[in-house]
């Protein structure tokens, strides 16, 4: 049985030319890095929530495509799908079942979303924002905080010395 983890994070309105937010994910299987990736997203979020949310939609995405793949390799069942996100706003959109102005724009992701949240197939977690692991691909970081988040993905650099 495998776990399957998925980080997301977002610099909301990051790009100081267009105000676009970069979203960035890693993709755990069994704690061992999989998948990430790191883009500047097509539209300017109006808030954060909606930055991270549209984040957790690729995430999600993501996330059930190497569930299918896992599978279709016959490399074992996967118990569990989890999302680990330190935006509580887009933790409780994700859940909620009632639609706010605010969130029309993002109506159908939510749905996508929810229809994954409420089958049982992913489960959403939060965390602190120290302990966000995707924070590397979205974020200017101190040599301290990347050394942390490259060796909790248990990524190292094949040519440095020893």
């Amino acid at each position: 049985m495998s776990i399957l983890t998925g980080y997301i994070d977002v610099d909301w309105a990051g790009s100081p030319f267009d105000r676009r937010s970069t979203s960035g994910y890693s993709i755990l299987v069994g704690g061992n890095l999989v998948s990430w990736k790191s883009k500047k997203q097509s539209l300017v979020a109006r808030c954060s929530a909606e930055a991270e949310y549209r984040a957790t939609v690729v995430a999600t995405c993501e996330l059930v495509w190497i569930k299918q793949l896992l599978r279709e390799l016959k490399f074992g069942e996967t118990s569990h799908m989890e999302l680990v996100c330190d935006n509580q706003t887009t933790l409780h959109i994700t859940s909620n079942l009632v639609f706010h102005e605010r969130t029309k724009l993002i109506e159908i992701d939510c749905h996508f979303v929810r229809e994954k949240l409420f089958s049982g197939d992913i489960v959403t977690t939060f965390v602190k924002s120290s302990e966000q692991l995707a924070d590397i691909f979205t974020e200017s970081l101190t040599d301290p905080r990347i050394n942390y988040i490259c060796n909790k993905l248990r990524t190292y650099d094949l040519y440095a010395l020893d």
